[in-house]
């Protein structure tokens, strides 16, 4: 059986995620992207593309707006 990469897969498969488990690897690492910018989206979509667990726990929280706030 092929390795399943991501969840996308997984659920293709079987109908449903409850068998996924995310992989962590060296590159799974955390972010400063604001919380809801384009580049947290995009940073988020290449982790489950790469089968990694969507959220770093060392992930950035603050939003752009408080971020641009601070940069005053």
């Amino acid at each position: 059986m092929a390795r399943i990469r991501n969840v996308f897969e997984i659920i293709e498969l079987y109908g449903h995620d409850e068998n996924f488990e995310p992989q962590c690897s060296p590159e799974f690492s955390p972010t400063t992207a604001p919380a809801g910018s384009k580049q947290k989206i995009d940073i988020l979509a290449e982790r489950i593309q790469r089968g990694m667990p969507l959220w770093h726990p060392e992930d950035s929280t603050e939003s752009s707006a408080v971020m641009v706030a601070d940069d005053d």
